[in-house]
C-alpha cells in the first residue's frame, strides 16, 4: 500500500502546481476560438480535449474497481 506520508506529499505537490497549470486555460481558449473562427485546428479542439480527458478517468475507474475488489474479498 501507499505510505501515508507519500500520499500527503503527493497531494501537496499536486495542490502546489494547480495554480500554475490553470493559468494557461485562458490562452488555450482564446487561441482555440480564434482558430475555429478561421476554420483551423480549433474546430477539433473540443474533441481532442475530451479524448485526453477520458484516459485519466478510465485509469481511475480501473484503479477503483481493483481497490474495491481487494478490500471487499469475501471470506476474509
Amino acid at each position: 500500500m501507499i505510505n501515508f506520508r507519500a500520499l500527503v506529499l503527493l497531494l501537496l505537490f499536486a495542490l502546489f502546481f494547480v495554480d500554475i497549470s490553470s493559468a494557461q486555460c485562458v490562452m488555450c481558449k482564446a487561441v482555440g476560438e480564434e482558430s475555429a473562427n478561421q476554420g483551423g485546428i480549433g474546430s477539433g479542439l473540443n474533441k481532442g480535449i475530451f479524448f485526453l480527458m477520458t484516459i485519466p478517468y478510465i485509469l481511475m475507474g480501473i484503479a477503483a474497481v481493483f481497490l474495491w475488489k481487494q478490500f471487499n474479498k469475501e471470506g476474509e
